[in-house]
Formats: C-alpha cells, sequence, structure tokens
C-alpha cells in the first residue's frame, strides 16, 4: 500500500492566540485521525520559536490525493472544528508527499 505523509506548516496568529491555537489543533489531530487512510498525526515546534509549527500526517491509502481531497472537504464543510487563532498570514502551508524509500534500525 502507497505511504506518503501530509506536511503542515502553521503558526498562531498572535502571542495572545497561542495557548488557544494550540488547544484547538489537540483537537484538530484527532479529527485528521478520523479520516480514513491517515494512520498518524503529529506536531513539531520550532526550536527558536521564530519558525513555523509543523504538523506530519502519515497516510497509508492506495491514493494519497483522495486522502488529502477528504481532509479539504471535511474543513470546508464544517465537519472539521472552525481553526482557532491560526494565522492566515502568511496562510498555512500544506504539502502532500509520497514515500519513494525508506529504511528502519
Amino acid at each position: 500500500m502507497p505511504k506518503g505523509i501530509l506536511y503542515v506548516e502553521t503558526r498562531p496568529s498572535s502571542a495572545e492566540d497561542a495557548a488557544d491555537y494550540h488547544r484547538w489543533y489537540e483537537t484538530h489531530l484527532g479529527e485528521v485521525l478520523a479520516v480514513d487512510g491517515v494512520v498518524s498525526a503529529r506536531r513539531f515546534a520550532p526550536f527558536d520559536e521564530s519558525g513555523p509549527f509543523v504538523a506530519i500526517y502519515e497516510i497509508e491509502a492506495d491514493d494519497l490525493q483522495a486522502v488529502q481531497a477528504a481532509l479539504s472537504a471535511g474543513a470546508r464543510s464544517g465537519a472539521q472544528s472552525t481553526p482557532v487563532g491560526l494565522s492566515f498570514d502568511p496562510p498555512p502551508v500544506s504539502t502532500l508527499l509520497r514515500e519513494i524509500a525508506s529504511r528502519q534500525r
């Protein structure tokens, strides 16, 4: 089964909104995991606090783009919670990547 990740960069809209942003993201991770094909959801913070936060959603599905489309449809339809404290300036960056090699220890 093909594997991939959806890599998403976001930022809180302000320092005052950061706590709400992180609380919303905890809810959002669960919503994303409810989508068929998404097998894990992780977030990462920048060490120096100047860069974006990164979410990585691991996908196992025959059609990676269909999973991405289902995630987008859920956001547009209101099936997922409305983002809180999320900056749209700059806008979130989302990139779908397919696995081309894997090696584990």
